[in-house]
């Protein structure tokens, strides 16, 4: 198993709170997280129908049967039950008491914010990061490698085949879970809304384009992306448009929280493929962008991860705060350094606003240059976020 990054502030949280709920997308290892930081902690699936059943029919016999120190997972199969566990966790003031775990935020995100406002930390687990594989000694050299592959822990403890993993994924998991969420009367219809959005990663979303090319209408396109970033199938990186007027971009990009399922979606079947796709600095830009995400999420960090384009077309990819600074980030796919690959970071910090940190991650060494800006091998951009 490879140790998580996340798990310091998983048991931060425990001593803070009586309980913790870990989001974040099936297999990730939210079950293996919590029960190897816990060993003595009870462990309960909310997946199994039986047990399920027993909690829904009779939730006080069931929870007189957990009192205390227990793991329930998938606890959106059960969301009843937070009410009864606000109820256990008033009478008995001791912290660490539960963990939740879940893949689905839409419907959990009202029934936590509903009975467990102040009583529970919560945490967003995403798959391995390349500094955790790095850590496990799992390294690749190129960036190919890591896309392919994907971050899922099975692949790597499992030593899985990536795609067909990743098939194996899609059908079981994501048309299982979204076919409970929304009741799709066309399952081709929603395979190809996925694919024509794979083929999208990194671009600003244009909701009418994407509902012309699947064949539906604007309001069924909004729902099943929001139906993908509440399965934690797709996350969403919103503009950055602080008094910057109407010249500003205000639509989302959207990535996918897992470049191996990106892969499989845009038809790739071998490693070697991806340099050759057409889409490569999109999916080079997805892996870039979902590490920064890790490595905020892993420290129990919001987001606060935005992009940005004006009108004239410059832009920057991604943007992030530290306190009250504002840093900026351009993702290029190429090994050689380029001085246009800095060009929109100058432009922004001349004429917008000020950036305090300026980086370049690209394919290429790292070198820091006499004007403070730094390029990074996109290896090491979880640190930038620290």
């Amino acid at each position: 198993m490879i140790p998580r990054q996340i798990t310091t502030e998983f048991h931060a949280l425990l001593k803070e709170y009586p309980i913790v709920t870990v989001l974040g997308p099936r297999q990730a290892g939210k079950t293996t997280l919590a029960q190897t930081a816990l060993p003595d902690y009870d462990y309960v699936s909310l997946e199994q129908p039986e047990i399920r059943e027993f909690a829904t029919e009779d939730p006080k016999a069931f929870l007189r049967q957990h009192p205390n120190h227990v793991i329930f997972d998938e606890i959106q199969r059960a969301p009843h039950l937070l009410s009864y566990l606000q109820g256990i966790v008033d009478e008995r003031s001791e912290n660490g008491q539960f963990v939740l775990t879940g893949s689905h935020q839409l419907e959990l995100r009202a029934a936590v914010s509903q009975s467990l406002a102040g009583r529970t930390g919560i945490l967003y687990l995403l798959p391995l990061s390349i500094a955790e594989l790095t850590a496990a000694e799992i390294t690749f050299d190129d960036f190919a490698d890591y896309v392919f592959h994907g971050f899922m822990p099975r692949i790597y403890d499992q030593q899985q085949r990536p795609h067909i993993a990743y098939a194996n994924y899609y059908q079981t998991y994501l048309e299982r879970d979204v076919r409970q969420l929304i009741n799709l009367k066309n399952v081709s219809l929603f395979e190809k809304f996925v694919k024509l959005l794979a083929g999208r990663t990194g671009q600003i979303i244009n909701y009418q384009s994407l509902a012309n090319d699947v064949g539906v209408d604007g309001k069924t396109i909004s729902h099943w992306l929001s139906i993908l970033e509440a399965s934690f199938v797709v996350f969403k990186l919103p503009p950055y448009f602080e008094n910057f007027g109407k010249r500003v971009i205000k639509s989302p990009k959207y990535y996918f929280t897992d470049t191996g399922l990106l892969t499989y979606l845009l038809d790739i079947e071998k490693v070697g493929q991806v340099r050759r796709d057409p889409l490569l600095g999109n999916i080079f830009e997805n892996l870039v962008v979902l590490e920064a995400l890790k490595a905020r999420y892993n420290q129990g960090l919001a987001a606060n991860l935005y992009y940005f384009r004006d009108s004239a077309g410059h832009e920057i990819d991604l943007l992030f705060k530290s306190g009250r600074e504002l840093n900026g980030v351009e993702i290029k796919a190429g090994a050689t350094w380029s001085r246009s690959f800095k060009k929109g970071l100058v432009y922004f910090s001349e004429n917008i606003n000020p950036l305090a940190q300026r980086y370049v991650v690209y394919s290429g060494e790292s070198v820091e240059f006499s004007d403070g800006l730094k390029a990074l091998p996109f290896s090491q951009v979880g640190g930038v976020f620290h």
